[in-house]
């Protein structure tokens, strides 16, 4: 269900307020690059600082927007199991095709507690779940025993986006899980590594602002095309490096598209924009990469 490569979707804003009609248009040119979906309100997309209202308006525009043409995986996840289990069946409603659901953050709970949360929340909805663990934002990962316990448990949890940084861990999981049940890279500069380990694509930031290189990448690993895609990967790999180590994301990409007249670069506080420096070192990237 989940192969492909599919975009962490910025949430664009204008005078504060969320952009739908620059939201719109960067979703037209996701699905014109051959992206396979979109992924609205996960990190990329400022989720914690979106009221419910605004997170469940973007899901609606994002659905609204992608016409069919690929999936909308819901960014649902929330440290608040009453309101994760809201925000996914609100997606459900909307007519998402799947929901995200990142590890709960701050509150640190065991795998047990885990398991219960991801538990309640896969029996409150029918819809295809992805597990999200990302260690650097939750202070926890998801452990491979606890997933495969989730998949025996929930049949719809079906997928993990992984962004620990360790391909091992997808090797791990392929061991433990059956075929079915997918891994997705959390990581741009690593979705080469976890596909040869049986990842069947990339949740991706960068391609925000080049969908068609992400989509032809994940397209030669899914193809066998090796050699391809690991020219690609190269020639691309400057830019990953860049957006991962230029400022905490969602700063440099939506910087990125903003240099590109596609955006604007606010953010919502306490996310604020690059400095000057660092967006003339974006700048000289873009413009070195020819993307300006």
């Amino acid at each position: 269900m989940f192969e492909g490569a599919h975009t962490a979707l910025v949430t664009p804003f204008r005078d504060r307020e969320f952009d739908e009609p620059a939201f719109r248009a960067l979703i037209d040119r996701q699905f014109d690059g051959g992206i396979a979906g979109v992924v609205p309100c996960g990190t990329t997309g400022e989720s914690p600082t979106l009221s419910h209202e605004e997170h469940s308006r973007v899901i609606e525009v994002a659905i609204d927007a992608a016409a069919g043409r690929g999936l909308v995986i819901a960014g649902t996840g929330s440290n608040s199991t009453r309101e994760a289990i809201a925000m996914t069946q609100g997606a459900e409603r909307a007519g998402a095709d799947a929901a995200l659901l990142v590890c709960p953050y701050y509150n640190k709970p065991s795998q047990e507690g885990l398991f219960q949360h991801y538990k309640v929340i896969a029996e409150s909805t029918s819809l295809p779940l992805v597990l999200y663990s990302i260690p650097g934002r939750s202070a926890i990962e998801i452990s491979v025993a606890t997933q495969a316990r989730l998949h025996e448990a929930c049949p719809n949890i079906t997928a993990m986006k992984e962004a620990g940084g360790d391909p091992a861990r997808v090797a791990e999981i392929r061991a433990a899980l059956p075929e079915g049940y997918q891994v997705l890279s959390g990581d741009d500069a690593l979705t080469v590594p976890f596909m040869e380990l049986g990842a069947v694509g990339v949740v991706s930031v960068a391609s925000n602002l080049i969908p068609s290189r992400l989509a032809e990448l994940v397209a030669a690993m899914l193809g066998g095309e090796r050699e391809r895609a690991g020219q690609i990967d190269a020639e691309c790999g400057e830019l990953f490096e860049g957006l991962l180590k230029l400022e905490t994301n969602p700063v440099p990409i939506k910087e990125a598209l903003a240099l590109t007249g596609a955006i604007t670069n606010q953010l919502r506080l306490p996310m604020v924009p690059l400095s000057d420096a660092k967006r003339d070192e974006l700048k000289a990237l873009l413009t070195r990469l020819e993307l300006l």
